[in-house]
């Protein structure tokens, strides 16, 4: 049969390290087993205007990945007469119509659990550099600069802070268990699922009722949720107008859960104190994106990179793993693991992408 993937160009740094896996040139490590079972493995990173192969060779099998995404719309879905199985490259497919994949009977599965530590890492590091104002910091010293008291007076300390995160599963709650050492006055969660009693004991967290009461009472509040139909542009005017005055925003979760506008806005005016991330509601993000060049009052407060916190090379090693087990679980006709499928045959089988 024939297998699509669509990734990401990694060009001279893909030759230079083989274990880049997710990249075009490296072609998640499958191209010789997936020809030695005499499949056609087509890998490219063309995937948007027209006449892009992405949308020209839709198989039986898609292979994507949240860091390029190809977005896979009810469009392209009812094009794709032969397609059954799309398999993330990671975890978040949410740049997959879900809805349609199940009208459609087309199954959608993840590597759930791949990138949980690398997130999770990424998004402890973001606090840290936002709450020390250490971006400004950095740049002063390229620039020969050395004026303490620039960077000092947007300085602070994660200890003692209110820490809160929208979304408290793998992800959200490895943040609270690496964020236990630093002291923070209280760990804040929302999320409709509870966390069981002695996971909540473990790291001293508390549930709140409301996303508004999360954010009303937190210095820092740092997004682990899915992006669905539910959470789209839920961080907005409105409920940033709810933020304590000041607060810093981390999102590692998918950048259409905020409104770029109402956030770059809130970052100006000072009601935001800093915002970072490594995810864009749309990528790659286009050059006149307002998340590339926003700043807070005191000429700080951004901290966006791409999309690679769940991209590093030990989580590229487990992702790869793990769509290569997907591809041949459905090759073989092999039962697959529950919590890696997000749509089965004509259903959802998680609530992670909302109650359905």
């Amino acid at each position: 049969m024939k297998v699509l993937a669509v990734l990401y160009n990694g060009f001279k740094a893909a030759i230079e390290e083989p274990r880049l896996l997710g990249t075009v040139e490296n072609k998640l490590g499958m191209d010789k087993w997936l020809t030695a079972r005499g499949h056609e493995f087509i890998v490219t990173s063309s995937k948007d205007g027209p006449n892009n192969d992405f949308e020209k060779n839709i198989a039986e099998v898609l292979i994507t990945t949240p860091f390029h995404p190809g977005y896979l719309t009810r469009e392209l879905m009812e094009k794709a007469k032969n397609l059954k199985i799309c398999i993330t490259a990671g975890v978040g497919s949410d740049h997959i119509d879900l809805n349609a994949a199940v009208d459609h009977k087309i199954q959608v599965l993840e590597v759930s659990g791949s990138n949980v530590t690398s997130v999770a890492e990424h998004a402890v590091m973001s606090m840290l550099l936002l709450v020390r104002n250490f971006v400004p910091a950095h740049e002063m010293i390229e620039r020969g600069d050395w004026e303490v008291s620039n960077i000092a007076r947007n300085a602070f300390d994660i200890e003692g802070k209110v820490i809160g995160t929208i979304g408290a599963g793998r992800i959200g709650y490895r943040i609270m268990q690496r964020l236990l050492p630093f002291n923070p006055k209280e760990l804040l969660y929302y999320d409709y699922h509870e966390i069981p009693p002695e996971a909540e004991s473990a790291v001293n967290c508390k549930r709140v009722g409301t996303v508004e009461e999360l954010v009303s009472q937190c210095d820092i509040v740092t997004v682990n949720c899915p992006l669905h139909e539910g959470t789209r542009g839920m961080i907005n005017d409105r409920l940033l107008s709810a933020f304590k005055p000041g607060a810093w925003l981390v999102n590692t979760a998918r950048g259409a859960i905020c409104d770029e506008y109402a956030v770059a806005r809130a970052l100006a005016s000072g009601q935001l104190r800093g915002y970072a991330g490594d995810v864009w509601n749309v990528q790659p993000a286009p050059k006149d994106h307002p998340w590339r060049t926003m700043k807070n009052p005191l000429d700080g407060g951004n901290g966006m990179v791409p999309h690679y916190s769940g991209t590093t090379l030990d989580a590229q090693a487990r992702y790869a793993a793990g769509t290569k087990s997907i591809l041949e679980n459905y090759l073989d006709g092999k039962p697959q693991a529950h919590q890696n499928v997000i749509v089965g045959t004509g259903k959802y089988e998680t609530t992670s992408y909302g109650i359905h």
